[in-house]
């Protein structure tokens, strides 16, 4: 089919599908959406772990490097937004510039992105949630805080490989596993379950709740900033690039500036969960950049002055913690301060969560309305105007993944899907410009495709610093993409009707 009949054709998800979804969410609603999924891990867990292991007080610089790489995708996302029109999200615009198949393999990637990134914060909202209950006395068993599950320790791993048969496959390269003993990560499934039931209730009261906790965490990095400001020490920066831009460690992992940029692009998933809310929007073609772009700005400005902060106050050998943020308050003497910060920390990986959740259960609403998976996912209530039995399915699955699985490497998963995801976007503003020049585009990249281009070309090198082992295991989920595609997907889809 060409791409013309595609575009006029109602190829994303039929009117049946979207017309009980309540067009609530202003600008600035979805502004505050791109900041609750931006502003969280990236500033209270991944600021530290890359200034520790990757780049040092250079970390600034990663962020420089990601947010560059990000920019020209926030602007590739805002011309589609504004154009295409439809589903939002890099599975709607791939749809419209290059057809179903790839299509399918951008939102299969996508699922396992927002899916995992959900799993892995509610982990890290756990270990919060943990250390507020045992300050106040109300601890809970060590079994209730950790997942059945965990990974082989270096040494075990090794000792495993020893006692392998001489001929045998060798498949440790994806990750290993043990009974620890303990029973569920309860913290982190009933947090999943939480926000299932809020968003369950409706988008625009989640959009409230989620505007609050922005609020309360955008104080707590002011009181991080403000105290950060009197215990400086320019020493700290010394020497300022301990990994240079790219090094191979003699264990074949990586560091630097640009492998920390790999890392901390984690931090920047959420701009793309502005854009799938575009069928809620009052005024999409005008609402969706002005919150891309508005976010993206906002939150890559926040985390170039609280990383360079962070690593000013403390050693950045000492950030290599679950909470940086907190730990270098604690390590300056401002203990205060600290416990607001870990308050606040909670608020802003539940904006996290909340915001990615969202995202995922439209992009499944969107595949499901092509056809390309089960129609329950595209069910949408009359009361609630919300797709319910679609949110249910996610939260339960997520909910037992997040409280059985240890995520840690998977969360690298993450990284490498949302970059194949905004290079496949930039390529969509390329195509698009050559096949529908006369597209009335609201918002339009400007000099032509030099900015698209450079987005394929920062995003693709960034994935190129990722971990073989990252590359082999996404490859390896996108394979059971396609046998999905091919024996249910293809023969079921609006396309082929």
């Amino acid at each position: 089919m060409s791409l013309m009949k595609q575009l006029t054709r109602k190829k994303f998800p039929s009117e049946a599908v979207t017309k009980d979804l309540t067009k609530c969410l202003s600008k600035w609603d979805l502004t505050l959406m791109g900041i609750g999924a931006i502003i969280g891990t990236g500033i209270f867990v991944l600021t530290g772990v890359a200034a520790a292991t990757q780049a040092g007080p250079a970390v600034i610089l990663s962020f420089v490097v990601a947010g560059i790489a990000c920019a020209f995708a926030a602007l590739a996302y805002a011309e589609l937004a504004s154009s295409v029109g439809g589903a939002g999200s890099a599975y709607g615009y791939s749809y419209a510039a290059f057809g179903e198949f790839i299509a399918w393999i951008i939102g299969w990637d996508l699922i396992l992105e927002y899916a995992v990134s959900v799993e892995a914060v509610a982990n890290g909202w756990s270990g919060y949630f943990k250390n507020v209950l045992t300050s106040i006395g109300l601890g809970l068993p060590e079994a209730l805080t950790k997942g059945p599950l965990a990974l082989l320790s270096i040494d075990k791993l090794s000792e495993a490989q020893k006692s392998m048969p001489e001929n045998s496959c060798d498949f440790s390269f994806l990750g290993c596993y043990h009974l620890t003993g303990d029973i569920i990560n309860l913290p982190a499934s009933a947090i999943i379950l939480a926000l299932m039931f809020m968003l369950i209730i409706g988008v625009k009261e989640s959009a409230r709740l989620n505007a609050a906790m922005v609020c309360v965490k955008l104080v707590t990095i002011t009181i991080f900033i403000v105290v950060a400001l009197f215990n400086i020490h320019p020493a700290n920066w010394i020497p300022f690039m301990p990994f240079g831009w790219f090094t191979t460690n003699p264990d074949g992992s990586t560091a630097g500036i640009f492998a920390g940029a790999s890392v901390v692009f984690f931090a920047y998933v959420g701009f793309d969960a502005v854009s799938t809310a575009i069928e809620e929007a009052k005024n999409p073609q005008r609402d969706a950049p002005f919150g891309i772009l508005a976010s993206l700005i906002f939150c890559t400005v926040i985390y170039i002055i609280v990383s360079g902060l962070l690593t000013l106050i403390v050693p950045y050998t000492e950030l290599n913690v679950s909470s940086p943020v907190a730990h270098a308050l604690q390590l300056v003497g401002v203990r205060w301060a600290s416990g607001l910060v870990a308050t606040g920390v909670i608020f802003g990986l539940t904006t996290v969560m909340l915001v990615l959740y969202y995202g995922l259960t439209r992009i499944l609403l969107s595949m499901s309305g092509d056809g390309l998976l089960p129609k329950l996912f595209s069910a949408v209530d009359k009361k609630r105007h919300t797709p319910v039995k679609n949110t249910v399915i996610c939260g339960i699955v997520m909910s037992i993944m997040a409280g059985v699985l240890p995520l840690a490497v998977l969360a690298e998963l993450v990284n490498i899907g949302t970059l194949a995801a905004f290079c496949l976007v930039c390529g969509g503003v390329i195509v698009l410009r050559k096949t529908k020049p006369k597209m009335e585009r609201p918002f339009k990249m400007p000099f032509g495709i030099v900015l698209p281009i450079l987005g394929i070309l920062s995003c693709g090198a960034l994935i190129l610093f990722l971990p073989l082992v990252t590359q082999l295991r996404f490859f390896g989920w996108l394979f059971i993409g396609l046998v999905i595609y091919f024996m249910y997907s293809k023969k079921n889809s609006r396309l082929a009707a």
